[in-house]
C-alpha cells in the first residue's frame, strides 16, 4: 500500500507536471530551432513572442467570455488561440520585414541578427506589458480537474490522491497535434520540402527554382503557431505573467541546445530532458521517500536537492555540459 502512495506522489507532484512542461518547452524549442535552422540565427525575442501571443489570446479570451461564447468544460482559450495565432503571425512578418530583412540582405553575420533579436525582444516585452500589465493573470475557465485528488482516494482507499488537471491533459493532446502537423508539412508537402532543402543547402535551394521570400515567409508563420501554443498552454497550466515568458528563454534555449540546434526530433528530446531536469531536482522528496522508507530511516528534511526558484540554474547547468562535451547536442544537430 505504501509503495502505491509513493506511486500515486510520484506521479502527481513530478511525473505529469514534468510531461506537460516538458510539452510545453518542446513547442519553444521547436520554434528556436526552426529559426535557426532555416534563417541562420538564435532568435532571443521567441520568448517575448510567445508573450504576445498569449496575450493576444487572452484579449480574445476575455472578448468571447463578455459574450457568452465558451467551450463548456474546456478552456475558452482554446477557441481564442487561432486568433492569438494570426496577430503573432502578423507582428512576426510586420517584424521580418521591417527589421530583419533588411540585414538579410546585407548578408549580415549570425551575431548581428542575434543582437538585433535582443533589441527585438525588448520591444515586445515593453508592447506586452504595456497593452496587458505586469501581473499574474489566470485565464483558465471550465472544469479544472478530469479526476480530483478527493475523489480519487474515494475509488482507491489510497492515503495519497491523484488529481489529474485539464489542462494537463489539454496540453499534451495539443502539443501531440502540432508536432505532428509539423512533421507531415516538412515531410509531405512541397513547401516543406523546400523549407528542408533551403534549410540544408541555401545556395543549392536557390539554383533549384526556391523562392526563399516565400520560405521565410511561412517559417515565420510557423513559429507564429507554436510560439503562441506553447506560450497559451504554459499559461493555462500555470498563470500568464510577461515577465515569465522572458525567464522562459533560457530553458527553451537549453532544451533546443541539449536535443540538438536544427533537428526538429531534438528539440522535443530536448525539451523533456530539461522539464524532468528541473522537476526532478527542485521537488521536495520527503513525502515519496516517507512511504518506501521503514521508519527509522524516513528523512527529518524536505530531500530537496535545490529550491523551486533556482530552478533555471538546472537548464543553465545542464546547458553549459551540453556545449562543454557535446555541443551538437543529443541528435546531432549544428554546433553552437
Amino acid at each position: 500500500m505504501d509503495i502505491l502512495n509513493a506511486l500515486v506522489a510520484f506521479l502527481n507532484f513530478v511525473f505529469f507536471p514534468a510531461l506537460a512542461y516538458g510539452a510545453q518547452l518542446s513547442l519553444g524549442a521547436l520554434g528556436v530551432t526552426l529559426i535557426y535552422g532555416i534563417l541562420r540565427f538564435s532568435n532571443f525575442a521567441h520568448g517575448d513572442t510567445m508573450a504576445f501571443g498569449t496575450m493576444a489570446t487572452i484579449l480574445v479570451t476575455w472578448l468571447f467570455q463578455a459574450v457568452g461564447i465558451g467551450l463548456g468544460p474546456l478552456p475558452t482559450a482554446l477557441l481564442a488561440l487561432p486568433f492569438g495565432i494570426a496577430a503573432t503571425a502578423l507582428l512576426l512578418l510586420f517584424t521580418d520585414r521591417a527589421v530583419y530583412r533588411f540585414y538579410r540582405v546585407q548578408k549580415a553575420k549570425p551575431v548581428i541578427l542575434v543582437i538585433v533579436s535582443m533589441g527585438v525582444m525588448f520591444v515586445m516585452n515593453g508592447v506586452v506589458r504595456f497593452i496587458i500589465g505586469v501581473n499574474d493573470i489566470n485565464f483558465s475557465d471550465g472544469q479544472r480537474f478530469i479526476i480530483s485528488a478527493r475523489d480519487f482516494r474515494e475509488m482507491t482507499g489510497l492515503d495519497e490522491g491523484l488529481a489529474i488537471r485539464t489542462t494537463s491533459l489539454i496540453t499534451l493532446v495539443t502539443a501531440a497535434i502540432a508536432v505532428a502537423l509539423l512533421f507531415w508539412f516538412l515531410n509531405k508537402t512541397r513547401t516543406g520540402k523546400s523549407m528542408r532543402a533551403f534549410s540544408d543547402n541555401e545556395d543549392l535551394a536557390l539554383l533549384s527554382g526556391i523562392n526563399p521570400e516565400r520560405v521565410v515567409a511561412v517559417t515565420w508563420i510557423i513559429v507564429a503557431a507554436l510560439a503562441t501554443t506553447a506560450g497559451v498552454l504554459y499559461g493555462l497550466d500555470k498563470s500568464f505573467k510577461a515577465f515569465t515568458y522572458f525567464q522562459l528563454l533560457l530553458p527553451i534555449f537549453a532544451a533546443a541546445i541539449v536535443g540538438g540546434l536544427g533537428s526538429p526530433l531534438g528539440a522535443i528530446a530536448g525539451g523533456f530532458v530539461i522539464a524532468f531536469s528541473e522537476v526532478t531536482i527542485t521537488y521536495a522528496w520527503k513525502k515519496v521517500l516517507g512511504y518506501v522508507l521503514p521508519e527509522p530511516l524516513e528523512p527529518d528534511g524536505l530531500v530537496q536537492l535545490l529550491s523551486t526558484d533556482y530552478k533555471f540554474a538546472v537548464s543553465f547547468a545542464i546547458l553549459i555540459v551540453v556545449l562543454l562535451f557535446r555541443p551538437t547536442g543529443l541528435f546531432r544537430g549544428q554546433s553552437v
